[in-house]
């Protein structure tokens, strides 16, 4: 339990044993469930934790209101890192009042078979405290269908559900102003575009309609309490959702052989002499496709390459195009490449990918590598990554 103002308190938890986040996203730092309490005339838990760390979430709870009851708990998303314990609290707190939308309700009977002591906002509806107002902001499809996010004034407190939100467990402090947030804005990212990544024009919308809003504290359910970065913080969320990237190149290859892989550093030895500084290059089959992604919402050029395998595209590959197909990127510039022994696919594969699916910008000539590299295909290597480094410049 730590205190965020004069009557909010933290009460959330670390998790620092998962490995995989939803069993995708790599946890090398562990990863914070946030939950908030207002001790207010009534009082009101904003989300839960998940189910595993309900023992020392209520701890944290009891900490706060002894023996006092717990009047509201606010649901502003109900995955079940955030809504598992909420049977629970039911069985401790039996009289609370659970709150949230008609989408929430729904899901609260699936999961849990909560069907009684609900209350149902709509969007702008607010419910006084005493000292603290609660306003509802319904904001959908970031990244739920119920997603919803709580205002509380007069201490200008936004708890926003998993937005603004990053990996990382919190290393004793909570808020962003006692600790050393280095390490937490390249997770940011990578949260944004692993986990929110599709929804930008529902994440646009939301930040519309915060437009009006001062906030001076955003409290998400991953990661540290925003309180000296929220202008940051915001910032992030506003250029990520428009899909907005620095200029700069991430060249990501598969390969079983190395020749796939000099090809790539052909490629992006001839980009960095044509002026390009940021060049990240990631092969498919080592880097965690989490990183990847988040790289490839990060910079503005994209080129990739792949052996054929099995008269088709390299596995890996065609994962990573699946998973980026399925983030609504916009406004990449994108070159491939791709090598065979016996049998040609991976070029034609790729170049399926990107006019049916991916949709961006071409760039360049694509590059076919029969079995190992000549002088004509280096040549052609040189010139991919030539043309890339002018589409960036241009």
């Amino acid at each position: 339990m730590k205190k965020i103002t004069n009557n909010i308190y933290y009460v959330g938890v670390n998790d620092r044993n998962k490995s995989l986040f939803e069993g995708l996203w790599p946890l090398p730092a562990g990863v914070s469930y946030n939950a908030y309490l207002i001790d207010d005339e009534k009082t009101c838990l904003i989300d839960t934790v998940e189910v595993d760390f309900f023992m020392p979430f209520i701890d944290n709870i009891r900490q706060v209101l002894g023996d006092r009851q717990l009047d509201y708990l606010v649901v502003n998303h109900m995955e079940p890192d955030h809504s598992g314990s909420l049977a629970l609290i039911r069985k401790y707190y039996p009289e609370v009042q659970i709150i949230g939308n008609k989408k929430t309700f729904d899901m609260l009977s699936g999961f849990y078979k909560l069907t009684d002591g609900l209350m149902e906002v709509k969007n702008c509806d607010t419910l006084n405290l005493g000292t603290q107002q609660l306003q509802f902001v319904l904001t959908p499809m970031v990244h739920w269908p119920e997603t919803m996010m709580t205002v509380c004034t007069p201490d200008n407190v936004l708890f926003s559900g998993d937005a603004f939100g990053c990996f990382g467990a919190l290393n004793g402090a909570v808020v962003d102003s006692q600790m050393n947030c280095d390490d937490f804005w390249a997770e940011m990212d990578r949260y944004y575009s692993n986990i929110v990544g599709k929804y930008g024009t529902p994440v646009q919308m939301a930040l519309k309609k915060l437009a009006g809003v001062k906030v001076d504290y955003i409290c998400s359910t991953h990661g540290p309490v925003w309180h000296e970065h929220v202008t940051r913080v915001i910032a992030i969320y506003d250029r990520l959702s428009r899909y907005e990237a620095e200029p700069g190149l991430v060249i990501c290859y598969g390969t079983m052989y190395g020749n796939t892989e000099r090809a790539a550093e052909v490629i992006a030895t001839a980009a960095a002499e044509a002026g390009v500084k940021n060049i990240v290059m990631h092969n498919v089959s080592k880097t965690h496709h989490s990183y990847i992604i988040r790289d490839v919402f990060r910079y503005q050029g994209l080129i990739v390459g792949a052996p054929t395998y099995n008269t088709g595209l390299y596995h890996e590959m065609n994962v990573l195009l699946d998973e980026l197909s399925q983030k609504d990127i916009k406004g990449r510039y994108f070159g491939f490449f791709g090598s065979y022994g016996w049998a040609s696919k991976a070029v034609a594969e790729i170049n399926r990918w990107n006019e049916e699916r991916l949709k961006f910008e071409q760039v360049g000539q694509p590059v076919e590598i029969r079995q190992s590299l000549t002088t004509e295909t280096i040549a052609q290597c040189q010139a991919l990554g030539q043309a890339m480094a002018e589409r960036l410049k241009g």
